[in-house]
């Protein structure tokens, strides 16, 4: 059996180059020129990957000055039925702290954690997360990699009874409302603004803090409606009325995307066993997972 405790030590060329933003063949040339540490054991370069580090806090484009404060092994953002089920498929031992898109992306900058979950809709640009990253991260060294498409509508009592079948039909209705740094709210403000009628008004209820928490409101009778993923309505059998496919993108740290909590991730994206597992769960498009949308240069 290999050793993995030595394998996990070395980087290949072509890891290097994706750590560092250039092509392959640039890493090549460093490592023949001495320029950057390597060794070339049966022909085949490798690189340590302590020492690549050591070499980007002096010499790299990456280096922080002073140092760098590693950012501890916890992800953070908005919570994501499938993502979870994936961080205790891969065994990665991420950590969680799950507050939100804009809570995420500002505790990542901050950061307080190795990855974030956003799903950040721009009225301006009509795109996902993209301006939210640039504008708070500029040429930082991060990649923003997408997760999956979700689809996003209202979630509504089994049978449907109050027939609500689109955003102008929550007028006057009893709904569900989550934290302002919620990726959700953000965008249920911007479709009320946009479709529903004026001067109608909806009975927002006490807010929560997760999916789960929303569609089990509308199960007990004490909404009408909340604005959340197909997923979680199968999974507390309620009605779902589409309204919105909607981007989830993993922002990750350029550097920390190539240690062991993330990489164990990472192997799961496009396996049968995470695709079934997506099936199943109803709502996703898993088809650009692993897309790379943003890279800090």
């Amino acid at each position: 059996m290999p050793d993995e405790s030595l394998a996990s030590q070395y980087l290949t060329a072509k890891q290097v180059a994706e750590l560092l933003h250039v092509k392959e063949r640039k890493i090549y040339e460093l490592a023949a020129a001495g320029e950057i540490p390597g060794t070339r054991p049966l022909g085949k370069w490798l690189f340590e990957r302590a020492a690549i580090y050591a070499w980007l806090e002096e010499f790299g484009p990456n280096r922080a000055g002073g140092g760098r404060v590693e950012p501890p092994n916890v992800l953070l953002g908005s919570h994501e039925p499938l993502l979870e089920w994936t961080l205790k498929e891969s065994m990665s031992g991420l950590a969680t702290f799950l507050d939100g898109s804009l809570d995420g992306l500002e505790r990542f900058a901050r950061g307080e954690g190795i990855a974030a979950g956003i799903h950040l809709y721009d009225p301006e640009t009509e795109a996902w997360n993209v301006p939210f990253v640039r504008r708070a991260l500029g040429s930082k060294p991060v990649v923003l990699i997408e997760w999956a498409w979700r689809q996003r509508g209202l979630i509504v009592e089994h049978g449907n009874p109050k027939r609500i079948d689109s955003i102008a039909a929550l007028a006057g209705k009893r709904v569900v409302s989550r934290q302002e740094t919620a990726g959700s709210q953000i965008l249920l403000k911007h479709l009320l603004e946009k479709e529903l009628p004026e001067g109608s008004e909806i009975a927002f209820c006490k807010p929560v803090r997760t999916e789960n928490e929303g569609a089990l409101a509308v199960l007990e009778g004490e909404a009408d409606a909340v604005f959340g993923l197909q997923s979680v309505a199968r999974q507390f059998r309620l009605d779902f009325v589409p309204v919105i496919q909607e981007r989830y993108d993993i922002l990750v740290w350029r550097r920390e995307w190539f240690e062991p909590p993330l990489q164990k991730v990472a192997r799961l994206l496009g396996s049968d066993e995470l695709i079934a597992k997506a099936r199943s769960m109803t709502g996703y498009d898993m088809s650009g997972a692993g897309t790379a949308h943003y890279n800090g240069d």
